[in-house]
């Protein structure tokens, strides 16, 4: 895919960070997710925990099982994914998601503060490497006061509505998949699900929150690669946030990369069973 042309690219950088996590209108369409066509990975290649259903799919152009309804103001990652997926259920069977065929997912310890029955499923490329956790059951506070000698910029590059449940009050938003900036030392990206407004003043905040508060049940819940973003200080371990020495750099990393492409459409495909 041919990279876009510098001023170009900073066009879709400030266009979106005008958008920020709000709608700027335009007509919805449904996510078009293109397959890879060449290196795809087996069906086989992936592993489950015990007790978890991984049903495998196939084929290019492909649209997600709870795809979301995408607004003018920006779209699913243009790179292509992986050629064949895979569905995950967890054992209780109350969610269930796609990921590609080769990564692997892994149950863990309930988050600190989740509610019983709680669910931390970690996901991972085939080689190990950590892509995003869902957490759900997890408390969802109000935003802590940002004391603005504390507060970084902060840029929305991708901001996508999906159809999950949550639960409405003050400072939600309707939730969305979103890929922001937040800038320290470096650009520090994070990806995920949000539900919550950002704390922010003249485009700066002290953290940004990738949570949804959810339903009775449900608690809040989060899919992202971390729950809370702040940008780290140097000596501060930085994974897995993605780094960048530019905005444009993250641009292009949200436009090119096949893994981010992966694991939007991965965190997109999200569904909550109804209880009966």
């Amino acid at each position: 895919m041919a990279r876009l042309a510098p001023a170009l690219l900073m066009a879709s950088v400030l266009l979106v960070t005008t958008c920020g996590v709000t709608a700027c209108g335009g007509g919805s369409t449904g996510p078009v997710w293109t397959g890879a066509t060449q290196g795809g990975p087996s069906a086989s290649g992936g592993s489950s925990s015990p007790g978890t259903t991984a049903s495998a799919s196939t084929g290019a152009a492909s649209t997600p099982s709870g795809s979301a309804s995408a607004s003018g103001e920006a779209t699913p990652s243009p790179a292509a994914t992986s050629a064949e997926w895979k569905t995950y259920t967890d054992p209780g069977k109350t969610i269930s998601f796609d990921l590609p065929a080769q990564w692997i997912v892994q149950t863990a310890a309930p988050a600190e503060g989740a509610s019983a029955g709680s669910l931390n499923i970690e996901v991972k490329t085939a080689d190990g490497s950590f892509v995003a956790a869902l957490k759900t059951g997890l408390p969802v506070a109000s935003p802590a006061p940002c004391d603005s000698a504390n507060a970084r910029s902060y840029t929305v590059l991708n901001s996508v509505p999906v159809d999950l449940p949550f639960t409405d009050g003050p400072g939600v938003i309707t939730p969305r998949f979103v890929f922001r900036v937040i800038q320290g030392y470096k650009f520090f990206g994070s990806f995920g699900l949000t539900g919550v407004a950002t704390a922010a003043q003249d485009g700066k905040a002290c953290q940004l929150m990738n949570i949804v508060p959810g339903p009775p049940g449900v608690g809040g819940y989060s899919f992202a690669d971390v729950t809370e973003v702040t940008a780290p200080a140097p000596s501060a371990r930085v994974a897995p946030l993605a780094s960048f020495d530019s905005l444009a750099q993250a641009s292009d990393y949200v436009h090119t990369s096949a893994k981010f492409a992966d694991a939007q459409r991965m965190i997109m495909s999200l569904k909550f069973t109804p209880k009966n």
